[in-house]
């Protein structure tokens, strides 16, 4: 047995696919599986099945599984040590968001980050909000929509940032848009354009429709905020939209308030090692901490 197989073992769990966890880890499916089988060979018993596409612990997975997750988590302490111990001349900074954040806020936070501290390598990567959550183990901050998921990898802290509203989109001349308010009821007497699942958007809506007992047609599941609102322009339904989205548009769809209050969520931020960040990180969270306040209070400004 060696580190490497026991972290290698502990992003597969995560990741519950090795293709996956290859691809986070950037190496090839064989040299993850090679390193899988050796693990195993060396434990005596079988750590794993696969699964359809996936792979499921055994019951002596999930126990070594425990001491592999423990010893990822001294790895990026000790990084955060190393970080921390060289000062921001040098370091990197590896950031997960959502669609919304990663769309629609972060890119002027990045910037802003990048005039203070331009030799600390960056990394953006984007996807839904359960796809960044299984991420968490790969990154120093992550940013998502909505209710926290439940079990989060050990000693990550979360931070409620931002409010955000998510809007009905129909096209400019909808009939929709001749009433003043609009509700879900209205609203479903419609067919609807949905993001995938797993999206933050569309737990909100989904919540929604069954809070109020109503049933919710589907007609068209897509990946990604321009893509639901290209089928809306279309005609195929009624899409769903975080209003950041909505900012710079032409005129053809228009933003609807859905009851009176809207629909409202939360934008988090996630330290996945908490305990000993990254230097890099903890000035990253004071600009969108300050970020935060400014829009709160309704100051138009960036550093």
């Amino acid at each position: 047995m060696t580190p490497e197989q026991l972290l290698t073992f502990a992003h597969v769990a995560e990741a519950g696919n090795i293709s996956r966890a290859a691809e986070l880890l950037h190496l090839s499916q064989p040299a993850v599986s090679g390193q899988l089988r050796a693990l195993q060979e060396w434990f005596g018993e079988p750590l794993y099945r696969r699964s359809g596409h996936g792979i499921v612990l055994t019951s002596a997975g999930e126990r070594l599984v425990e001491h592999a997750r423990h010893l990822r988590q001294a790895y990026a302490q000790a990084r955060a040590v190393r970080d921390a111990w060289r000062g921001i001349e040098s370091g990197s900074l590896r950031l997960g968001a959502s669609t919304t954040p990663a769309s629609y806020v972060l890119p002027a936070l990045v910037a802003a980050f990048r005039r203070r501290y331009p030799a600390v390598a960056l990394r953006l990567s984007d996807g839904n909000t359960s796809e960044i959550v299984l991420r968490l183990p790969q990154l120093d901050m992550a940013f998502i929509e909505g209710d926290i998921p439940a079990g989060l990898p050990a000693d990550t802290a979360v931070h409620a940032w931002l409010s955000d509203e998510v809007v009905a989109v129909v096209p400019a001349d909808h009939p929709l848009c001749k009433r003043s308010s609009v509700t879900l009821s209205d609203i479903s007497a419609y067919s609807l354009v949905m993001r995938e699942q797993g999206s933050g958007v569309r737990w909100l809506v989904e919540r929604a429709f069954h809070a109020e007992g109503l049933a919710s047609d589907v007609a068209l599941e897509l990946a990604g905020v321009e893509g639901v609102k290209q089928a809306v322009r279309a005609g195929l339904g009624v899409g769903f939209v975080s209003a950041m989205s909505m900012r710079h548009e032409d005129g053809t769809l228009a933003a609807l308030r859905v009851g009176r209050d809207g629909l409202t969520r939360t934008l988090s931020i996630l330290l996945p090692h908490a305990s000993a960040p990254a230097r890099a990180a903890a000035l990253f969270m004071e600009i969108c901490q300050r970020y935060g306040s400014d829009k709160a209070e309704g100051v138009p400004a960036l550093p």
